[in-house]
């Protein structure tokens, strides 16, 4: 099985090492797509390295530039699977001409942030389904055999009804942009600091907030119909990144169960990585530390052992404890790839485009409650027309750049009851 990367970052790459990994028959890289040249060559000696002969990208398949996607593309015959590790902006234009050449597509989360290109999104993954053609989506928390035996466990019952769930993510710092180098150009210094642009990547909420976004509802078995949140700027200093640094957002249920998520980007405040569902009869631990490995668990009553670093592990003794997954546990990066070429080897139906848009959309109806200041529901956030890179098929190095400097030498921000509907 031939594969092409488009999008050389950490994520780009970790997919593609991730794809050259599989045992399940063979893969082997044959082509390189990004804008900048070092992150490409150093990504690209990064995995000949570690993969030898698997990775078959000499010279004159590495392509660098906005159209390099194309060309990494047309490296592959129809069949083959192309990797979008690029910004989520991007995503449709990408995901487009991989349907237009006959490619299984391995694409990254988010897959959207705003509502027009969710729209768009959603008519893609019907395309490709009427095409035979397989799709992945990197919320890959999905496919950790450890979370699928909880959602069994939950589903017949073993922590009873589920009434109020909890998400966090807690870190020292991200999505900062200092002011741009001299001899940058605005669209290429917006790309290297793409998680402080809102059009490029959907901020921190985006890109960070989602996996808990999308497991607590994976185990609720629905998605939420609206969002109420706040947040603000603290600490940023001279950052002119749109993010804020902290949000706190209640997501509601169609049943009226709310999910309660926090996070925040402060460095020296603590730390937490972790979500949790609070049932009738119990309660159970979807995500401990990290995205892996889970240490998933269920308990008895409501009180949920804290544990604030790997220091603390393994865990201590617990009279509630009432099921663990056994450790350790094979990484869920892993299984998605496996899952996802066992569908193509065995031409079984797999595309997960819709969830994957469902979830980048109810991350953005959150976002937006919290930068708007107002409640905003699944189908406003749909129906918003506010696209923030409507061009993103036509950027070029030189721009124009899809924000630019106001007067005051700032990139526009939210300013909740402000602006109320759109985020800036």
């Amino acid at each position: 099985m031939e594969v092409a990367l488009v999008g050389a970052g950490g994520r780009g790459t970790g997919a593609a090492g991730n794809a050259l990994s599989v045992e399940n028959g063979p893969t082997k890289l044959v082509a390189i797509a990004d804008v900048v040249p070092k992150k490409l060559n150093d990504n690209y000696d990064r995995l000949k390295t570690q993969f030898g002969a698997k990775v078959d990208v000499p010279p004159e398949r590495r392509f660098l530039g906005f159209d390099a996607y194309k060309q990494a593309m047309d490296a592959l015959k129809p069949g083959g699977v192309v990797i979008l590790g690029t910004p989520p902006a991007f995503r449709w234009v990408h995901f487009k001409y991989a349907i237009d050449k006959g490619l299984h597509t391995f694409m990254e989360k988010p897959v959207t942030v705003d509502g027009p290109t969710t729209k768009r999104i959603f008519e893609l993954g019907d395309l490709a389904t009427r095409r035979n053609l397989k799709v992945g989506v990197g919320l890959m928390v999905r496919h950790c055999r450890a979370r699928q035996e909880l959602l069994n466990r939950i589903r017949d019952g073993q922590i009873g009804e589920i009434v109020a769930m909890r998400g966090y993510r807690m870190g020292q710092g991200g999505g900062t942009a200092p002011p741009k180098p001299e001899g940058m150009s605005e669209v290429m210094y917006q790309l290297s600091r793409f998680h402080a642009f809102l059009w490029a990547s959907g901020g921190v909420f985006s890109d960070y907030y989602i996996h808990q976004i999308d497991e607590c509802s994976w185990m609720k078995g629905a998605w939420p119909v609206e969002a109420h949140g706040v947040g603000g700027r603290h600490y940023r200093g001279d950052s002119l990144d749109q993010n804020f640094d902290t949000y706190s957002v209640q997501f509601v249920y169609p049943d009226g169960t709310r999910l309660y998520f926090d996070g925040r980007n402060m460095a020296g405040a603590r730390d937490e990585f972790a979500s949790y569902a609070h049932g009738s009869k119990g309660s159970a631990v979807i995500s401990t530390l990290a995205h892996t490995p889970g240490i998933t668990r269920i308990y008895k009553g409501q009180n949920i052992p804290r544990v604030n670093n790997r220091k603390e592990l393994p865990l201590a003794a617990d009279p509630n404890l009432v099921w663990a997954f056994p450790q350790p546990e094979k990484s869920p990066y892993q299984w998605e790839w496996d899952d996802l070429l066992e569908a193509i080897r065995n031409d079984k139906p797999y595309n997960e485009v819709r969830r994957g848009a469902e979830a980048s959309l109810v991350t953005s109806m959150g976002r937006m409650a919290a930068h708007t200041g107002q409640i905003i529901t699944y189908q406003q956030m749909l129906d918003c027309p506010h696209e923030f890179a409507p061009d993103a098929d036509k950027l070029t190095p030189d721009g124009p750049a899809p924000v630019r400097l106001g007067a005051d030498g700032k990139y526009p921000q939210p300013e909740p009851g402000v602006k109320k509907d759109r985020e800036y």
